[in-house]
């Protein structure tokens, strides 16, 4: 198969002609038809992630990836061949992934089915940054009627939290610049929107005097955000800002569950949820999609198999 791998620690991500994988007992191969790009990826490609998991090289780069089963492994119940599915890459080491025209995946997590209706192309681009979304608002539970502030509200996991938040009935508060920022955070139901390269506290309060319930941080410094919470508010960061360092706030490190993700697949086949994706790539272009990444985009850039 072709897929977008690391030969060895320093190496670039080049396209590389590698075995196609079988499933070992309890997983499932899965023929990939789209993935998207996330930060993880570019930590990995970048080495940052060198010290802190096992890198098997070739190292298969792309957490996110949705497909149709291929074959399954011994005691797998749940999935037969011809399945349409998406999910997130799970494992303990670093060596497989969905920058490739195949992945193996465990049955118990990290893989669910998708429905008719949802369109392979966006759930390639789900995984991760839904299952990023639906956590931190899990572990900050906004009610309806509260106002809850999202920072980092223009990348995927900001994208889909402004509609799951909007949802709920609170009253958000998106960070983005003027301009096209501002139309795609208004666009997915955004009430409020703050300028992110200036004084955000200022702004908020203007918007929020009394400070804001929720605060979801995806990007900028925690503390500062941690400071607009009103005296029950709660925050979820993303960014490794949990209650050791305010006692509001938990560190979450998304999970993606087979519930999280039947609920994401539902919805997006329900036409209740929206991945809104920027661009699109083929394998071949994937380092070209990582400078735009870096770059800094609207919603998802999604990658074609």
């Amino acid at each position: 198969m072709q897929a977008i791998a690391l030969s060895a620690q320093g190496a670039q991500p080049t396209l590389t002609e590698l075995p196609t994988p079988q499933p070992a007992a309890g997983e499932v191969l899965v023929r990939v038809q789209a993935s998207s790009v996330n930060g993880f990826d570019l930590s990995v490609a970048g080495g940052h992630l060198a010290a802190m998991m096992e890198h098997r090289y070739p190292v298969v780069l792309g957490k996110d990836f949705a497909g149709v089963v291929e074959a399954i492994g011994e005691g797998v119940t749940s999935y037969q061949p011809g399945d349409p599915v998406f999910g997130v890459v799970t494992k303990a080491y670093l060596g497989d992934g969905g920058f490739g025209e195949y992945v193996t995946v465990s049955e118990q997590v990290g893989l669910a089915k998708l429905p008719e209706g949802a369109d392979p192309k966006s759930a390639g681009a789900l995984g991760l940054a839904g299952t990023a979304a639906v956590d931190t608002l899990a572990a900050t539970a906004p009610q309806s009627g509260e106002t809850v502030l999202i920072s980092g509200a223009t990348g995927g996991v900001g994208a889909i939290a402004i509609q799951y938040a909007v949802a709920a009935g609170a009253t958000v508060i998106a960070t983005a610049r003027p301009g096209a920022e501002t139309d795609f955070v208004r666009g997915l139901g955004a009430h409020e929107v703050v300028d992110h390269s200036g004084d955000v506290p200022a702004q908020v309060r203007a918007v929020s005097p009394d400070g804001v319930n929720v605060i979801l941080h995806l990007a900028g410094d925690g503390a500062t955000l941690a400071a607009l919470l009103t005296e029950k508010g709660r925050l979820a960061s993303l960014l490794g800002f949990g209650a050791d360092q305010h006692p509001a706030a938990t560190f979450v490190y998304a999970n993606p569950a087979p519930a999280t993700l039947d609920r994401l697949a539902a919805d997006l086949a329900a036409g209740r949820l929206t991945v809104p994706v920027a661009k699109s790539y083929t394998l071949a272009e994937v380092p070209a999609a990582f400078d735009d990444f870096a770059g800094g985009t609207l919603g998802k850039i999604a990658i074609t198999v």
